[in-house]
């Protein structure tokens, strides 16, 4: 008998299920109202004799035991096996990757130890009582402290470390635990002062905290480092207690903070989970996609159905909500091209960023999935934990009204522009178009590129021409499959720039003169922005996620290629050299997609010209000479020549520009 029998023959279904629904008799069956979705009259069937369920309900879905578990716990099948095999008494076979569990056991074993370590100071250290003040003043009480086991961490920087070793566990376990460091002095905790967040897995499992700050130290939340265990790629704060809401009422609300969740589900919305401070990721939304319901169309309620139709069920829609405080959500609306198309398009990036706690690559991920992405804009200087705790139901007004994605990018993109200027029409089309092209339905996508040329007055076969201009890789010509990227190459002379700003502090003076949107490296721009607050390299190294370290590394590496002689003036004229050439870059990537959408919708030529004339004068005035924009000018001279041929051209006309 193989593994998978033996624990079947071992275990009977109805005591499995029944340890996670109450189970009633009827006849030879036991039924109960499904675990798997919403209903008032019992569907959910459990067969004795053949050791199965099934549902006979909205659900349709049935298995054995494994199939159950996997459902109900969101388990893969080796988990799920783990799991049963351990309450049948069956030993697995020995593999290659025990040791390793056990080791991931062990991190975990030390992980919860300071759970309760960081737990026990919170609730009765004297020195804890500034940490106290501070929930009770955020409206968590001792109760909610004890019912999400918040800690704190002592300032003495090694009691953790000395507890833990009491404990049996080893130095180099709590270095990959992630709740340690290595000092000249020995090993000492990571976190000190602070207020610790346990973070938990989809399953309760202790993997890492979050930790904040009770003065002005930076930065003011504090993660785990990536461990085997903690990956905030991958993880939601409070899924492992949100994940049965989710399943039955099919939506999840996502916020950025941990005393937002908190403060959610302390008033009964146990539907929220929080980022852990990033953007959300493709391995997040695969993540909550486990837990939303499979729901078959009205009249395919049966498999018998089904099969005679010979269409497979439709599945109702899981929702992901996403709540914006107003300053993100103005943010996210005014983004520029070059961003947009990275997100939607370009490699996936679990580097934190300041913003938006979304991007448009996961929006497109969720979409694929069959899930639909809703947004909140929460009152204007209001984060979701004051909202709720403030009015409750205003709190479920938000998430009921909450905007369609693309619904809220449209409308934020219109208000944010004067949409009588054609170069905000022209911003427009240059923010909107790459999101209308990667939707994977043509009904939809039909209808908001329809939306979007009524919007930039442009001709909808033109907005579509330009469509099927950016689909040329082979792949990209799958429908529902996103384009080529469209960013360019990485361009060292931004990191030459940032490493001329670290370097001399002479140029700090100038720094006010570098735009962030000159940087198209989201990186970069990260650590001009931190810069700019900064004193030294090391205050910069404490502003920055770990993420980020090792590219202030890299720029610094660049300092051993500069020439001595830099130290007088060469320096500033390097700099400045390079920012000319950054803002030529940024001109001219403006100016082209000015001219596409012109292009398209047969504007004037006079009005073309008025928009580089703009450009020069912006030019002229910030004294940068006209090498660049006279090049610009004469690209536009013959841009304008050939759209005035165009629009003199009668159709079958031979073109002559």
């Amino acid at each position: 008998m193989d593994i998978v029998e033996e624990i079947k023959a071992r275990l009977d279904i109805v005591d499995v299920v029944g340890e996670y629904v109450p189970l009633q008799k009827a006849g030879r069956y036991y039924r109960a109202l499904c675990p798997f979705h919403s209903e008032r009259t019992p569907s959910f069937y459990v067969s004795p004799e053949r050791q199965s369920w099934h549902c006979f309900g909205a659900c349709g879905t049935g298995g054995d035991i494994f199939a159950f578990v996997m459902r109900k716990e969101g388990l893969e099948f080796r988990d799920a096996l783990r799991l049963l095999a351990q309450r049948a008494g069956v030993s697995l076979p020995e593999r290659g990757e025990r040791r390793e569990d056990d080791r991931l056991q062990r991190l975990r074993a030390a992980t919860e130890a300071a759970v309760q370590f960081y737990h026990r100071q919170l609730l009765d250290s004297p020195e804890a009582a500034a940490a106290r003040r501070y929930l009770e003043g955020r409206g968590v009480d001792g109760e909610a402290c004890r019912r999400f086991l918040l800690g704190y961490s002592p300032q003495g920087r090694g009691a953790l470390c000395r507890h833990l070793r009491a404990l049996g566990f080893r130095d180099d376990e709590l270095l990959e635990a992630g709740l340690a460091l290595e000092s000249e002095g020995g090993l000492r905790d990571r976190f000190h002062g602070r207020i610790m967040f346990p973070i938990w897995d989809e399953r309760g499992r202790a993997v890492g905290f979050g930790a904040r700050a009770l003065d002005d130290s930076h930065p003011k939340y504090l993660n785990t480092p990536q461990t085997p265990l903690f990956d905030k790629g991958g993880l939601f704060y409070l899924l492992d207690r949100a994940r049965d809401e989710v399943r039955r009422s099919g939506c999840a609300v996502i916020v950025e903070g941990y005393m937002d969740a908190i403060a959610a589900h302390q008033n009964g919305f146990t539907n929220v989970v929080a980022s852990m401070g990033t953007s959300l990721t493709e391995r997040q939304v695969q993540l909550l996609k486990r837990y939303f319901p499979r729901v078959l169309a009205p009249g395919q309620h049966r498999v018998a159905s089904v099969v005679a139709s010979g269409r497979p069920p439709e599945r109702r829609l899981g929702k992901l909500v996403l709540a914006l405080d107003a300053d993100t959500a103005g943010l996210q609306a005014s983004v520029l091209v070059n961003e947009t198309i990275k997100d939607a398009y370009g490699e996936w990036e679990d580097t934190p960023r300041l913003g938006p706690i979304w991007t448009q690559k996961a929006v497109t991920v969720a979409q694929n999935l069959g899930l639909e992405v809703r947004i909140i804009v929460l009152p204007e200087g209001q984060d979701p934990d004051q909202v709720i705790r403030s009015s409750p139901q205003r709190w479920r007004e938000l998430v009921e009204a909450a905007e369609p994605v693309l619904e809220f990018r449209f409308r934020r993109a219109a208000e944010s522009r004067d949409l009588r200027d054609p170069r905000a029409r022209s911003e427009l089309v240059q923010e909107l178009l790459p999101l209308v092209d990667a939707l994977a339905d043509p009904v939809e996508r039909a209808h908001y590129l329809q939306r979007l040329a009524r919007l930039a007055l442009v001709r909808e076969e033109d907005l579509a021409s330009l469509l099927r201009r950016r689909r040329r890789a082979p792949a990209s010509e799958r429908e529902g499959s996103p384009p080529a990227p469209l960013q360019p190459a990485r361009d060292q002379r931004e990191d030459w720039l940032l490493a001329l700003l670290l370097r001399y502090p002479s140029l700090r003076a100038d720094i006010g003169e570098v735009r962030e949107e000159l940087f198209w490296d989201s990186a970069n721009r990260q650590v001009l922005r931190a810069w700019q607050g900064c004193r030294d390299l090391a205050e910069l190294h404490q502003s920055l996620p770990d993420e980020l370290h090792g590219h202030v590394e890299s720029l610094i590496s660049l300092w051993t290629r500069f020439d001595p002689s830099w130290d007088n003036d060469y320096g500033k004229r390097a700099f400045e050299s390079l920012l000319k050439r950054l803002e030529e870059r940024q001109l001219r990537a403006e100016k082209m997609a000015r001219a596409a959408a012109l292009a398209a919708q047969d504007e004037a030529v006079a009005d073309r010209l008025s928009l580089l004339e703009e450009a020069l004068r912006s030019w002229h005035e910030k004294g940068k000479g006209e090498t660049g924009p006279a090049a610009l000018l004469v690209d536009d001279l013959e841009l304008g020549l050939r759209l005035h041929r165009r629009k003199d051209r009668t159709p079958g006309a031979q073109t002559t520009g």
